[in-house]
């Protein structure tokens, strides 16, 4: 870190018109957005104005799987209102992601509530030698997606603790654990409860084409592993050679570093984690010991892991680890005074993920009516066709996505809103095109997670702003995307080199999921 008490020149807002002016005008119509609730049901609504006409035309087509002719029915039908006010509780209920993701965050929720998750993350970030902090940091982000928006909460001024522990910028830390996290956000090496959303969602549209579809949690689960260790490589290159080059990384000579926080843990954490951490190992070797049988009752027909009981519960095995750890952690650091605490952990988690829930119910209701008027099987199927007649490449076509579901995450950063409203006409599309699902799901969380970073719209942007603010007053919008931006868009480079190479090699996405 310089010690040089000669002020030096800064990026500040004036000096960036180009980035003020984009981040500008990205606020003002990402603002002019309604909340993702009223979204869905806009969308609906308009979803029953379209099926009117076609109904209305008589527009159909002949479906690839069966041969059967599929017409579009009107939504603003007798038939259509019955059908939306009759099947409104169930398709809440039978939302694929609904009982999933509320089983996943009851146990990831202990680990988080009871300090476990922050008191690895710690570990994780401070026991590395000076030279691998900008790689310990990139990679903790990936790792740290298991605890959701949690993740940008704990890890983001970690990242500058570590980084001034080792004598460097605090600056760059908070820049490097939070474009981690958030332009990584669907790479992780563990699954995390967005996992479970993505499934959720990509299985109801996969059954547009194949009634009995199913995409498992972890159906990208290799590709995600050699994501987050890419990403993190791709972080410590550039963060090297481009962002720690920059003259503006010293922190305000004012600014009051001792209230921002340590990362030191007390010997009672210590003890805990310790004690938790090995039951974690016992778990995960308990776990293991029940799968090595090829008779085991976890695995499917004839020894098949990738048709098991046991991925098909990968939800309530995820929970299961975190709850037990979390809570062993708790009790050995004094959190927890007895296990009738737990379920009140559990319930604090189900309750920071009510937004979630609502917003579930609105894209519940849209999928719904998406299935039932068959848009959905006219657009991918005519799409497909147009497509394949034009003997446009997969290739290609994997590009055209990735572009415009970028564009779409700048202003809609929410990840279950947009594959929600993508997924329908995105994923049937691509099967008729001999795609999985899987393979169009692994694309979708690139363009899912690469702009995230540099976009106002994200609440954790503003998060994280507020935490380089800390080191720097002056810093603004346009300040934390000048720094985020060169690692955004090498990310995303990258990541997409890593998709097609995979692609071309042709291999598994994850247990049981063919890339191609």
């Amino acid at each position: 870190m310089s010690t040089s008490t000669v002020p030096t020149p800064r990026p500040t807002q004036e000096r960036l018109p180009w980035i003020i002016r984009a981040m500008g005008v990205v606020e003002r119509v990402g603002n002019a957005l309604p909340h993702p609730f009223w979204l869905f049901w806009i969308l609906a609504a308009l979803l029953g104005v379209a099926s009117a006409i076609l109904s209305a035309a008589d527009v159909s087509v002949v479906s690839p799987s069966d041969g059967e002719t599929v017409t579009v029915q009107n939504l603003l039908s007798g038939e259509g209102l019955a059908m939306a006010l009759s099947t409104a509780i169930d398709n809440f209920a039978q939302f694929p992601p609904m009982a999933t993701i509320v089983v996943v965050i009851m146990g990831v929720a202990v680990a988080e509530r009871t300090g476990f998750l922050a008191a690895a993350m710690k570990v994780g970030v401070s026991r590395v030698p000076a030279s691998w902090v900008v790689f310990a940091v990139a990679f903790m982000g990936t790792v740290s997606h298991v605890a959701s928006a949690a993740a940008y909460i704990i890890l983001v001024p970690l990242g500058g603790l570590a980084f001034r522990a080792v004598g460097r910028s605090p600056i760059l830390g908070i820049v490097v654990a939070y474009t981690a996290i958030a332009s990584g956000y669907d790479a992780s090496p563990v699954p995390t409860p967005n996992d479970a959303i993505f499934a959720g969602i990509t299985t109801a549209a996969a059954r547009i084409v194949e009634p009995d579809a199913y995409v498992s949690p972890v159906s990208n689960w290799f590709f995600n592993i050699a994501s987050s260790l890419l990403l993190a490589t791709v972080i410590t290159v550039v963060t090297r050679f481009v962002l720690a080059k920059r003259p503006d990384l010293d922190p305000d000579p004012d600014a009051d570093l001792e209230d921002i926080g340590s990362l030191h843990l007390s010997e009672l954490e210590r003890s805990a984690l310790r004690r938790a951490s090995t039951t974690l190992l016992a778990l995960l070797v308990l776990v293991v010991a029940l799968l090595v049988p090829s008779g085991s009752p976890l695995r499917g027909e004839g020894g098949d892991l990738a048709d098991s009981p046991f991925l098909e519960g990968i939800a309530m095995v995820v929970a299961i680890l975190f709850g037990i750890t979390g809570t062993v952690y708790g009790r050995r650091a004094g959190v927890l005074s007895s296990l009738g605490e737990v379920p009140g952990l559990m319930a604090q988690g189900i309750k920071q993920m009510a937004p979630v829930l609502v917003l579930f119910f609105s894209i519940a209701q849209f999928l719904a009516y998406f299935d039932w008027t068959h848009i959905g099987d006219v657009i991918a199927v005519e799409a497909a066709q147009l497509l394949d007649r034009g003997d446009v490449p997969v290739v290609v076509i994997f590009v055209l996505v990735l572009l415009l579901l970028s564009v779409v995450n700048v202003l809609v950063t929410s990840g279950s809103a947009m594959w929600s409203i993508a997924a329908p006409v995105i994923v049937p599309m691509l099967m008729l095109l001999s795609v999985p699902a899987e393979t169009t799901q692994a694309l979708f969380r690139i363009a899912d997670s690469g702009s995230t970073a540099i976009t106002p719209m994200s609440p954790y942007f503003v998060m994280a702003l507020g935490f380089l603010q800390r080191y720097r007053r002056d810093a603004g919008i346009g300040t934390l995307a000048s720094y985020t931006l060169p690692l955004a868009l090498a990310m995303t480079a990258t990541w997409t080199v890593l998709f097609f190479a995979w692609w071309a090699l042709g291999i598994p996405l994850g247990p049981g999921a063919p890339v191609r």
